[in-house]
């Protein structure tokens, strides 16, 4: 098990990053806020969890161990894989999926691209429980979701080295793209960077 990784950021990429580690380059797939705090040719340390399937060894990336428990904990309940836990750590903050859980807030978990009401009822009846502790703050889910994937994207895009009125203009021109349910922040991120290419 690879519990963390700590070395030099090689590569950026829109849901991933390069960790080099005593010569080794490892791919870790992260959410755009992991992503948008690390800086390529800087040292980082990742919690990671390893996804091991009979083709592939994945290796996912965390900014502290808190993420990365509550990434493993969401993959307990039935029907959620690495990649819908990591879909609900890209939207929401771990308190914040905590919270919703543990009220059983189905319009916040439904957000998540991959998440319909039965999903999110199954999340809540199998995982209230065993959520661990919750912050009565006020600043909750909704506080969080109101235009969280656009403070995603953002990141996400000056993380990659453009500007920030760069990032705020494709983040502009991705929204007024949309049309009916919000993709996943990874392929909004792309969406963003595609935009942005053509300005270079």
């Amino acid at each position: 098990m690879i519990a963390s990784v700590r070395g030099v950021v090689a590569a950026i990429a829109p849901d991933s990053a390069v960790i080099e580690v005593g010569g080794v380059g490892l791919a870790v797939h992260c959410a755009p806020g992991t992503l948008a705090g690390l800086k390529a040719g800087a040292e980082a340390r990742l919690a990671t969890s390893l996804v091991v399937r009979e083709d592939s060894l994945t290796l996912y990336g965390f900014a502290d161990d808190d993420e990365k428990h509550l990434f493993e904990l969401l993959q307990t309940a039935s029907g959620v894989g690495p990649r819908l836990a990591q879909a609900v750590l890209a939207v929401h903050q771990p308190e914040a999926v905590r919270r919703a859980i543990s009220s059983g807030d189905i319009t916040a978990l439904t957000r998540v691209p991959g998440i319909g009401k039965k999903g999110a009822e199954r999340l809540v009846l199998e995982l209230r429980d065993r959520i661990g502790a919750v912050s009565t703050g006020t600043d909750g889910v909704a506080g969080a979701l109101s235009g969280g994937w656009q403070e995603q994207v953002r990141q996400g895009v000056i993380a990659l080295g453009w500007s920030a009125q760069q990032a705020d203009q494709a983040v502009a021109a991705v929204a007024e793209s949309l049309d009916g349910e919000t993709p996943p922040v990874p392929i909004l991120l792309r969406q963003a960077i595609r935009l942005l290419g053509r300005t270079r």
